[in-house]
């Protein structure tokens, strides 16, 4: 493989990548100062808020699916110079996410003991938790809005000033914890709620400051119009990129909320000391993030100039399918056939491909097997996809299934299934 060193690849990527990562350092920053207040003031406060901000967790979820789904159609139209196209785009993110909010925020405010008792059963955390999750509440509807902006400034050149706003937000969350959660002269000290009010004044500073700022000359900034403009092909297009990404998101993001749930039912001990380990895994990730969110908006810039040309500059692609093995033969059978058709002018390599095609041969093997014996197999739509591609497909000797279900025959053969994103 030749590795070629593009300098301004380079300078583009950190330029990105750095922000980006940096923005999400400040983030968990605010999480790693409420766990240092809180954890100072009771083991049950740093607990019950833990449990409790796992509401914003899953729908944190369900908003970067939007946002990051938007984001890939934004990239793409703001490099072809359709600014009108991308304000319609981030009309329609806003239209989403604002729904997602308004659900989680009215469960969290008029529900927040039953949510809770998902979490764990002990009164104390339960008491606690209730309390700061209908409070908190109300910076939901303010956190969706604002990562919709902060998408934009991400892509338009002004991801230092995203940086700036969380720098300011970090900052007001640390000074407003220290005096609405242990008080200071005529400020009563409210504990763990004194952090929920804290959280609702800095999301209202972000968005405030991000509304602002996208009203700037020059600058796109919905208007009346675009808020009520609807594309049938707009929306297609963007849950064809949305759906996929969600259902990655709740793969991991949902198996994370059941080790809450277990972690929560073993009691406070436990559970204090699962909310530290996170704060410290969400800071040793913001790096690995920003790199992985700065390159994404420049493969969509790019794509969005048609400069397929550029892609000759490099000899391999490399995809992260995370999923296990199972979820991610469909994205490997889509790619496989779209590389095809296209004729890409690199390699493209997947982290999990052998286990993929292990699995592939499984699917080949027993449904070869079921069609000689007359057995008739239980139907998912890997088998349908498998069983459809081999109708085509003709035997007159054992080496032939043989050459099927090695690697390169399986590859080949990947590209012929009908899986639908």
């Amino acid at each position: 493989m030749r590795i070629n060193v593009d300098k301004q690849f380079n300078k583009e990527l950190t330029a990105l990548a750095i922000p980006f990562a940096l923005q999400g350092l400040l983030n968990a920053l605010v999480g790693a100062s409420d766990a240092l207040m809180l954890g100072r003031l009771t083991q049950e406060s740093i607990a019950a808020v833990s449990l409790a901000n796992q509401v914003s967790f899953v729908m944190s979820l369900f908003i970067s699916a939007v946002v990051g789904a938007v984001g890939v159609l934004v990239a793409q139209y703001y490099g072809k110079g359709d600014y009108e196209c991308v304000k319609k785009l981030l009309c329609m993110s806003i239209r989403y996410v604002f729904v997602i909010t308004l659900v989680f925020f009215a469960l969290a405010f008029l529900a927040p003991e039953q949510l809770m008792r998902i979490f764990t059963d002990e009164a104390a955390l339960i008491h606690i938790g209730a309390g700061y999750l209908r409070i908190v509440s109300f910076s939901y509807l303010f956190l969706g809005l604002t990562q919709c902006y902060l998408m934009l400034m991400k892509i338009d050149g002004r991801a230092k000033m995203s940086v700036w706003i969380s720098a300011v937000t970090v900052i007001v969350d640390m000074v407003m914890d220290f005096f609405l959660i242990y008080g200071f002269g005529k400020i009563p000290a409210l504990g763990a709620n004194g952090s929920a009010y804290s959280t609702i004044a800095v999301e209202v500073i972000a968005f405030v400051w991000c509304v602002a700022a996208s009203f700037e000359k020059g600058r796109i900034h919905p208007d009346g119009k675009s808020m009520l403009y609807f594309s049938k092909q707009l929306e297609k297009d963007m849950l064809i990129v949305a759906l996929p990404m969600l259902a990655s998101c709740l793969s991991w993001g949902l198996s994370i909320s059941v080790h809450s749930v277990i972690i929560g039912h073993l009691g406070t001990d436990a559970t204090a000391a699962y909310s530290v380990t996170n704060v410290a895994t969400g800071l040793i990730q913001c790096l690995s993030h920003g790199f992985a969110s700065g390159a994404g908006v420049m493969i969509g810039g790019l794509l969005g100039r048609n400069l397929l040309e550029k892609s000759k500059d490099y000899d391999m692609l490399f995809v992260d399918i995370y999923h296990n093995e199972i979820d991610g033969l469909k994205t490997y059978a889509i790619l496989e056939k779209r590389a095809k058709k296209i004729k890409l002018p690199f390699k493209i390599n997947y982290w999990i491909e052998n286990a993929i095609l292990t699995s592939l041969r499984r699917y080949v093997i027993d449904t070869l097997y079921c069609h000689m014996e007359g057995i008739e197999m239980e139907k998912d739509e890997y088998v349908i996809a498998v069983e459809e591609a081999l109708e085509d497909m003709e035997f007159v000797s054992f080496s032939q299934i043989e050459n099927l279900i090695t690697d390169e025959g399986l590859k080949e053969f990947a590209a012929k299934l009908n899986l639908n994103a």
